[in-house]
């Protein structure tokens, strides 16, 4: 089932692979990483090569040798930062290769994602490769008409197409136990699993406000450099989203502090307990919930090199979602769990302060509308559809 959902990185991959000598492909484990590179290389004169079993990795002791018989096809390397002498070889193998008129298709690197593995690699292959990034499913590849069981229960793969609510918050609180106790400290990293619980957890309790380390700290009986330390780590390995808040404005006292979203809406769900919609409906976070699944697919949906933050003043003006496309034009977007098409006076003033481009509401509404001052009040696919509009145009 997973591989009849086309993703939408597909296209986008196989046009760096024409273009780039090397692709890296990077995201959480479990999101479908190995499955769209197999997708890939079966189109292709490929080989796959998996960091994880001891008879690939001993095919690449001696990475030259091998690597010199395989030129002209693509070489899939999956789990790469398992291996991190290899990005040396790599870069020696690209370079030759150019010389000898292979100049595309040649590698594509799978990783789940970590601070090292992008210092590794933008050290030794800068210039020579680019980078993506794979998410869990988004709306726009399961369908307008999945948008709830995509909320509840996330976009990883498995958890979305498990047979029943009930199974899919068992694979996602596996899913949870396992990067605990056996993924995170397959980096080296040394941090308590029921530590680095709690602390996710509490920002699941917080989806979308803004940090307060200090309390955290407190309600952990760590240190403040512990929870910056947690932090890192989870938005290194993209599961959490740290949203920069808008500093342009030197003028206006604006709120200095990130939002913290865990990215999978599922997640969220799964730290909390919550395995079905009423539950979710009931609960405080589902606000929050709403508000980080609608980011994260419009995100998605954005132009590549989009950057993305919030906006909120001292004096109340506030836009859930600033996004500066690559051409620097402004979209100011709001984000309500709402039939009601209506901004408030807030998110007016802060869109006239920063002399935005686009007004959009994202609403729990069915049809797009125009609203007061400029807004449209669209669903979130449509939000998407424009974004995506915006990538090509």
């Amino acid at each position: 089932m997973q591989g009849m959902i086309r993703r939408n990185d597909h296209a986008d991959l196989e046009r760096a692979l024409d273009t780039q000598a090397g692709v890296v492909l990077l995201g959480p484990r479990q999101v479908g990483k190995t499955t769209l590179a197999q997708d890939i290389a079966d189109a292709r004169d490929a080989v796959y090569l998996d960091m994880e079993r001891p008879g690939d990795r001993h095919v690449l002791a001696e990475a030259d040798l091998y690597l010199d018989e395989q030129v002209g096809r693509l070489v899939v390397i999956d789990e790469v930062q398992l291996m991190p002498g290899l990005f040396s070889a790599l870069r020696g193998q690209i370079d030759r290769r150019r010389r000898a008129g292979h100049r595309t298709g040649q590698f594509l690197l799978l990783g789940s994602a970590s601070d090292a593995l992008l210092r590794q690699s933008a050290e030794s292959l800068a210039g020579r490769v680019s980078y993506h990034e794979l998410t869990p499913f988004v709306l726009d590849e399961v369908g307008q008409g999945a948008q709830q069981t995509l909320w509840l229960r996330g976009g990883f793969p498995d958890g979305f197409l498990a047979p029943s609510d009930r199974d899919s918050l068992r694979w996602r609180e596996d899913f949870i136990r396992t990067y605990l106790e056996r993924d995170i400290p397959s980096f080296g990293l040394r941090i308590p699993a029921e530590t680095l619980r709690r602390f996710w957890t509490m920002l699941a309790h917080e989806q979308g406000g803004v940090l307060n380390a200090a309390r955290i700290a407190a309600g952990l009986g760590v240190s403040g450099q512990s929870v910056a330390r947690y932090l890192d780590l989870l938005v290194d390995l993209m599961l959490v989203r740290r949203l920069p808040p808008w500093h342009a404005n030197a003028g206006k006292r604006l709120v200095k502090s990130p939002k913290v979203f865990i990215r999978d809406a599922g997640l969220t769900h799964a730290l909390l307990g919550l395995g079905t919609v009423e539950a979710l409906l009931g609960h405080p976070v589902v606000g929050g919930s709403w508000e980080g699944f609608c980011i994260e697919n419009l995100i998605a949906a954005a132009p590549r090199g989009t950057q993305a933050s919030f906006y909120r003043s001292a004096a109340g003006a506030e836009i859930d979602l600033i996004l500066r496309l690559p051409d620097q034009q402004l979209w100011a977007i709001e984000i309500k769990r709402t039939t009601r098409p209506k901004v408030t006076r807030g998110f007016h003033i802060a869109a006239n302060d920063l002399g935005v481009a686009a007004r959009l509401l994202v609403y729990a509404g069915d049809r797009e509308v125009p609203g007061e001052g400029g807004v449209r009040a669209l669903p979130l696919a449509d939000a998407m559809a424009r974004l995506r509009a915006a990538v090509t145009s």
